[in-house]
């Protein structure tokens, strides 16, 4: 106990969010991040209780039922992950005594309710604490599936499945490596600072960090409190992901001034890092058919600064029919069953079957369809999963060269100067003619997440690019028809609106009282509403000029209530849910400045507070709270860090009033 705090409590409700269908990861970041306070002893141990407990769920269950007359499947939800987590202490964690498991476990269930099932939990737990040595798991000799089930805690589908495909001795291989325990996976943004400072500013804080195989910026890291609490993370230094989607995006290998659409988005690692290598020139389209998901991604677009991006909310079959033979690079890392995440979701176990790798196959195939319709000639079309599967696979790239002859399947490696992985298998592309050594795949024991990549080429030209820093007539063209748009009123034919005399005033203070009292406030885009086009233009050029004149002749449109810095995309009528930056608001007649004008264009702001890592007043502004303003005058201030923006705040007084994301604050 903790501040109030149960650590095996919070166990519980995260083990149950997850059997209520939320990802592992998602619930207990969440969990840790709510209790920020927590010691780093507690967070390691329910971060290792939660994982080792769905990691080897289907064993801990063959415990179970070996001492219960009640089946794990008929018991409440509760008093099944009571037991699976105790059991899993009891098991694999000997620093933990078998007394303070039951006895707690048994508390546990009484702060729950279930007091007339203390003794049966109470009879369950002793007992197999006594008899664990005793348990007759299955033999190998006897029953080789249902022994490698048990034992590595993978469903008898998946393991039948394997073991027709590679045999004994590889599937074997392939279920041990699941349940290494590796370290977080980081990638460096190196056009910031060098990985060397990046490294230093870790291992200051007591990280552990380790290389990680292929790119010279990814590392493991370990031995950390909380990921938000390291210096490289709060200066935008690290991005978390996965050395096997890092290399999916190294594979694309976008140039400035390409067009480039990631299908399949979200959350936004890939195209964050595909934005990074654009450095700001060209587009970059982010999509995600799913909303919630979209609006994940579009918060990470924001968050990480890019200024060249589009997110879309659309299916692919919608953006291939607005986008015919467009775009010059497109990535589709498909929706797929996941075999090759089962170590980082564990819960995906449960829902994998042999439906959903038919349906899974069948999406693919349309995604790729509509990705080849949207794909511009001399165009180059990388695609990549995270399963093994061969319907998804070896056997759907050989599909889509049957169905699309005007593509040519190329080698992987030939946009990157190092190896990776391992070949594709001929025996897995359904009887197709596939040339495997063109394509990749990387084992979990290579240091991935079982990702499959295959890059081809659509017959033709490729575009030509334009010079560094320039735009097409082309761009200009959609450039123009974006800022003529934004400046059209509604219903006022783009006129200002004329200034407030007394009564509207009064009329006004009115309304203000009145809200405050009834505590009905109007939300942003309402009160933008009131706000012609015209004037919102004009309060942001007021703005820009006063903090950032290197924008103020930038064209702006008006979307949303908003103001927006638009890249160069053409008029659509897609779900697009941000353009460009979005720079800000008018509220109140005032215009009020946005959380992604502030990470795109900080360093260009002519008013700063700069703070640095050893600054305490950094961690004041992180956690949401006012710091004292030394450098920032009144008014409008970037806030930075050694020199990388974090946010925005407004001077008052010798006191900075803090306009940073409550999302993203330290708790």
């Amino acid at each position: 106990m903790i501040n109030g705090i149960n650590s095996r409590e919070m166990i519980l409700e995260i083990l149950l969010e997850i059997e209520e269908g939320e990802h592992s990861h998602v619930a207990i970041r969440n969990a840790l991040s709510k209790y920020q306070f927590l010691p780093k002893q507690d967070r390691a141990f329910i971060t290792r209780v939660c994982e080792g407990t769905l990691e080897y769920r289907i064993q801990i269950d063959y415990i179970i039922n070996s001492f219960s007359k009640v089946t794990v499947d008929k018991m409440k939800p509760a008093i099944r992950e009571i037991l699976r987590s105790a059991v899993y202490q009891l098991k694999y964690m000997d620093s933990v005594p078998d007394s303070a498991v039951c006895n707690e476990a048994v508390k546990l269930a009484q702060r729950k309710g279930f007091y007339n099932l203390k003794p049966f939990v109470n009879g369950v737990l002793r007992t197999i604490a006594r008899e664990m040595d005793k348990v007759s798991f299955p033999k190998k000799e006897e029953d080789l599936l249902k022994y490698l089930s048990v034992k590595y805690s993978m469903p008898e589908n998946l393991v039948t499945r394997w073991l027709d495909a590679y045999g004994e001795e590889i599937t074997e291989k392939i279920l041990a490596d699941f349940l290494t325990e590796r370290p977080l996976t980081i990638r460096c943004r190196t056009y910031l600072n060098s990985k060397e400072e990046i490294v230093k500013s870790l291992e200051n804080q007591g990280v552990e960090v380790t290389p990680a195989p292929y790119l010279p910026y990814a590392y493991g890291i370990s031995g950390f409190n909380h990921i938000l609490a390291l210096d490289a993370f709060i200066k935008g230094q690290i991005v978390v992901q996965d050395v096997s989607s890092m290399l999916v995006a190294e594979v694309a290998n976008p140039k400035k001034g390409d067009y480039v659409i990631d299908v399949c988005a979200a959350p936004g690692g890939k195209s964050t890092q595909l934005g990074a290598a654009m450095k700001g020139e060209g587009l970059l389209v982010c999509n995600e058919i799913h909303p919630a998901r979209a609006k994940i991604l579009s918060e990470n677009v924001e968050r990480m600064g890019l200024t060249n991006a589009v997110v879309t909310n659309e299916s692919p079959e919608r953006l291939s029919a607005y986008f015919p033979e467009y775009f010059d690079k497109i990535l589709v890392d498909a929706p797929c069953s996941g075999e090759g995440m089962f170590r980082k979701e564990p819960a995906a176990l449960a829902q994998h079957c042999e439906a959903l790798v038919k349906q899974c196959a069948e999406l693919g195939a349309d995604i790729l369809d509509s990705a080849a319709a949207a794909l511009a000639p001399g165009g180059e079309l990388v695609y990549s999963t995270c399963t093994f599967a061969p319907e998804e696979d070896e056997g759907q790239v050989a599909a889509f060269l049957q169905r699309h002859p005007e593509f040519t399947l190329t080698d992987v490696l030939g946009n990157v100067d190092y190896p990776f992985g391992s070949e594709g298998e001929a025996n897995r592309t359904g009887g197709l003619p596939l040339d495997v050594s063109k394509v990749r795949r990387i084992w979990p024991c290579q240091g991935g997440e079982g990702h499959f990549m295959a890059r081809l080429v659509k017959a033709g030209t490729p575009r030509v690019l334009p010079a560094e820093g320039e735009y097409t007539a082309e761009e200009q063209l959609w450039l123009a028809a974006a800022e003529a748009a934004g400046k059209k009123a509604k219903g006022k034919g783009g006129k200002p609106a004329k200034t407030p005399d007394a009564r509207s005033a009064r009329r006004e203070n009115a309304r203000a009282c009145r809200e405050a009292v009834q505590g009905d406030k109007r939300s942003r885009e309402a009160q933008a509403g009131e706000t012609s086009p015209a004037q919102s233009l004009a309060a942001w050029h007021a703005f820009a000029r006063q903090y950032f004149p290197a924008l103020a002749d930038r064209p702006a449109v008006v979307h949303g209530g908003g103001v927006l810095l638009p890249v160069a995309f053409p008029q659509t009528g897609l779900h697009v849910l941000r353009a460009g930056v979005f720079v800000g608001s008018v509220q109140k007649g005032r215009f009020v400045p946005e959380h992604h004008l502030f990470t795109a264009f900080g360093a260009l702001c002519q008013n700063r507070e700069e703070l640095t890592l050893a600054d305490s007043r950094t961690v004041e502004y992180l956690s949401g709270r006012e710091i004292e303003a030394h450098t920032a005058a009144d008014g409008w201030c970037c806030v930075t860090v050694d020199g990388w923006p974090l946010g925005g705040g407004k001077v008052s007084g010798g006191r900075v009033k803090n306009h940073y994301p409550k999302a993203l604050r330290l708790l």
